[in-house]
């Protein structure tokens, strides 16, 4: 009677399982025709002629903007381009950009590479290539123009402020590496920079640069992480292989299925376990850097230092579809050692009305220990074990780091002021940076002042309010103003930054950090403090 129930009992669920299957897969296959009825009246009755790659390509992008910012569609064209990012390797001029209706306005120019050699610089804005006109083309083919089969000649129209300039030019392979730049900062401690996880690349860069720097004597590491997107997952996994021995679980994943829920642990033996290390990471360290930092920090085998990092604790994988298109969508959540998941925002208790996504930092955060039995806590981020002592971002300073304010600054101070050495470069131009904001900008544009200027084009009649107008947008401005002078610590450095590059390439920047940098300098100390490095991380 007892096996008899349990029959029933079972046979009750699978009817059930299998009705919800199918409830379901209708509901998908119901949603399906519909769309292939309404396209396809749309091609037959709608008046104008419809572009279908374009019409699908929308609904499809307006579809997974509902989710995360990291699952996305890409056509053919926008598969090449993510392969690229993915492997640091392409044809192209040497340049990094932004895309706007002029054309292409060129962001930072590689050093060694052929803009560099026929000297095009950071701020011009190329407005032809090869006799084609590229004001008004869209982002995707602006991306195109300058790629292709390394040796292929080009010629570009460049305005570089008043001037029209002409430049004859060759293709070639461009490699983005992902270590551009490794020193000892004195006697006997090394300094490596990972800008991005690019596959393999940046697990062979960093064990490199640590090798030749330990022939130079360094006995301790500042591995700098800061800023750093992240990349590959198996990178991320290899780099602190690199750390830590054979057979550590450096990173959980977990999915909503069991393929996309795996342990990753490290397959080799590390090339070296003692080494003492201090990792930096700040706001913009995501993803696989927050990986290798989380799993350092759980190990209690290296000293967190920094800001609070991004937040991504969300995987991706890219799947093939038809006709050459992919999607990248995310699988799972990863977890750190210690079983932290460090995602910052709940895009699945997003709320639709608003938009706004909420914050797991903002609920409940639980404690968690490392193998020292430190605390660590999960929702947003790595905490670092030394918090940086910088001030907290204005919503002014974040509008305007979004902006190209300081770039557009940086360039105009670089074209009136010639090249100092490196070793004498200081820039003390904070009040004039201020004043150009008020004056001359128009990158820097809060809501407020876009919700005037939109309004006052609608008038009518605008010289009744003309001076009313500009008192309100003046004082606008000083109010912003005053805002980003709040953060004026932050802002000197990424202007500061900014005109370094533009002088004297990456390389420069990462060259004056070396000896300027004050969080290299409190890296620095800790490492040369035996105590305060064991006590930080728990040794007894």
């Amino acid at each position: 009677m007892r096996n008899k129930k349990i029959l029933i009992l079972i046979v009750g669920c699978v009817i059930i399982v299998s009705f919800s299957f199918q409830s379901r897969f209708f509901e998908i296959a119901k949603q399906i025709e519909i769309y292939n009825n309404l396209y396809k009246t749309l091609n037959v009755d709608y008046i104008n002629e419809i572009n279908p790659g374009e019409i699908t390509t929308k609904a499809i992008n307006n579809t997974l903007e509902n989710l995360d910012p990291y699952t996305r569609f890409y056509n053919e064209q926008q598969v090449e381009d993510a392969k690229i990012r993915r492997e640091g390797e392409y044809g192209g001029i040497g340049i990094s950009s932004w895309y706007s209706k002029q054309g292409i306005t060129i962001r930072t120019i590689k050093e060694g590479f052929p803009a560099d050699k026929i000297g095009l610089k950071a701020g011009d804005i190329i407005i032809d290539v090869n006799n084609q006109k590229l004001q008004g083309l869209d982002n995707e083919n602006l991306s195109q123009v300058l790629k292709g089969i390394p040796g292929t000649a080009i010629s570009l129209v460049v305005k570089r402020g008043d001037k029209t300039l002409n430049f004859k030019l060759e293709l070639d392979k461009i490699i983005d590496d992902p270590v551009p730049y490794f020193e000892m900062i004195n006697k006997d401690t090394g300094y490596v920079i990972l800008t991005q996880f690019t596959v393999r690349k940046s697990t062979d860069g960093v064990r490199n640069a640590i090798n030749v720097l330990k022939e130079k004597g360094m006995k301790k590491l500042v591995f700098d992480l800061r800023s750093n997107p992240g990349g590959s997952l198996y990178d991320a996994v290899n780099i602190t292989n690199l750390f830590i021995p054979k057979g550590k679980r450096v990173v959980d994943t977990k999915g909503k299925t069991k393929k996309n829920s795996r342990s990753y642990t490290t397959s080799q033996d590390a090339l070296d376990e003692t080494l003492p290390v201090v990792v930096l990471i700040n706001d913009r360290s995501a993803s696989a850097s927050e990986i290798v930092s989380g799993a350092l920090q759980d190990y209690d085998r290296a000293v967190v230092l920094g800001e609070r990092s991004f937040g991504k604790g969300l995987v991706q994988r890219y799947f093939d579809l038809p006709y050459g298109t992919q999607m990248k969508a995310t699988i799972s959540k990863y977890y750190t050692p210690s079983g932290r998941c460090i995602q910052e925002l709940d895009y699945a208790n997003r709320n639709w009305k608003t938009g706004k996504v909420p914050k797991f930092s903002d609920g409940q955060v639980n404690t968690f220990k490392t193998e020292n039995g430190r605390a660590v806590y999960d929702g947003g981020g790595v905490t670092p074990d030394v918090k940086v002592n910088i001030s907290k971002k204005t919503e002014e300073t974040e509008k305007l780091l979004n902006s190209r304010a300081i770039f557009n600054f940086a360039t105009d101070y670089v074209r009136k002021n010639p090249k100092s050495d490196i070793n004498s470069f200081s820039f003390n131009g904070f009040e004039n940076f201020k004043t150009y904001l008020k004056t001359k900008d128009t990158a820097f544009v809060t809501e407020q002042e876009k919700l005037f200027k939109e309004a006052y084009k609608k008038l009518k009649n605008k010289d009744n309010v003309a001076s009313d107008y500009n008192q309100l947008i003046t004082k606008i401005k000083t109010y912003k103003v005053q805002q980003i002078n709040k953060n004026k610590d932050i802002l000197l450095e990424k202007i500061q930054d900014e005109i370094l590059q533009q002088y004297f390439y990456k390389k420069g920047v990462y060259q004056y950090h070396l000896k300027n940098d004050a969080t290299i300098k409190q890296a620095v100390q800790i490492l040369n403090d035996e105590s305060k490095y064991n006590k930080i991380l728990g040794n007894s």
